[in-house]
């Protein structure tokens, strides 16, 4: 029971060959395209209108300097988003509670972000590692906390993207499984389970939405403090 409970996280797989890749090229796919017309459809319209309302509030902190990651930010934010989304379809699979995808989409991005901060401002990245005014006794434990506070922060990312959705989707399956078990037992147990599957339904599409935006939000924060 345990292993089937875990069995939808495994990559799916046709003939040996993985579909992970085709998994992540789907969202890409259903994303509509701009058309090269005088009026647009309403799908295209509200999809500008939402990636121009985000944009302009996640680069309102941030210096001139970082506003070269908006397209990067934004389409990483519609991956992620639609990867989510996606997934809690039936008979689909959800990329995004793999470890390795999430940690290899963290690392780089915020590895990206560090040598941001390095090559424009060296003294300003190298001075987050100590605060002003320290005592002496305390710069080597600082620094070393600080270090480690630093190269946690990917990990953080892509545990963090992970256990919520995975979390989610375990719930989903269990209660689920309850249903199908009181519905010949107890009929009116099995409906309030269903009504409590509803609502955990619903709250799994607002997680979906919220751990993407979560996960560029403190991308973004990682960005301003290096440039």
């Amino acid at each position: 029971m345990n292993l089937n409970l875990f069995n939808q996280f495994l990559s799916p797989t046709l003939m040996g060959i993985p579909l992970m890749g085709l998994a992540l090229l789907l969202p890409w796919l259903l994303t509509p395209k701009p058309m090269h017309h005088w009026l647009s459809n309403r799908l295209t319209t509200l999809q500008s209108w939402f990636f121009s309302m985000f944009t302009k509030q996640l680069m309102l902190p941030i210096s001139l300097k970082g506003h070269s990651w908006s397209l990067l930010l934004a389409s990483m934010l519609m991956l992620l988003i639609t990867m989510n989304l996606l997934g809690l379809l039936p008979y689909t699979f959800t990329p995004t509670t793999q470890l390795s995808l999430n940690l290899g989409l963290a690392i780089p991005l915020w590895f990206a972000t560090v040598l941001t901060g390095l090559r424009n401002q060296p003294t300003v990245a190298f001075g987050h590692m100590l605060p002003e005014g320290t005592p002496a006794l305390l710069i080597p434990i600082l620094i070393i906390i600080e270090t480690i506070s630093l190269f946690i922060r990917p990990l953080a990312l892509g545990v963090r993207l992970t256990a919520n959705l995975t979390a989610g989707h375990l719930l989903i399956q269990l209660t689920s499984t309850a249903v199908l078990v009181l519905m010949p037992l107890l009929p009116l147990i099995s409906v309030l389970t269903m009504t409590v599957l509803l609502m955990l339904t619903l709250l799994e599409i607002a997680v979906a939405v919220i751990q993407a935006y979560v996960f560029i939000l403190l991308l973004s924060l990682y960005l301003q403090e290096n440039v």
